[in-house]
C-alpha cells in the first residue's frame, strides 16, 4: 500500500512539474520560507528557554 501512494504522489509531482512549473515554483519557494521561518523561530525560543535556564 505504502509504495502505491510513493508512486502516485510521485506521478502527481511530475505531472504538476510538466503543466504548472510556475506553480509548483511558487509553492515549493512559500513552503521553504516557511520552513526556514519555522526554523528560526524554533531556535530563537531554544535560546530564550536555555537562556531563561
Amino acid at each position: 500500500m505504502s509504495k502505491v501512494v510513493v508512486v502516485l504522489v510521485v506521478v502527481f509531482l511530475g505531472f504538476w512539474m510538466f503543466t504548472d512549473p510556475s506553480g509548483m515554483a511558487d509553492v515549493a519557494q512559500s513552503s521553504g520560507s516557511a520552513v526556514w521561518g519555522g526554523t528560526t523561530r524554533l531556535f530563537g525560543a531554544l535560546i530564550d528557554f536555555i537562556g531563561a535556564l
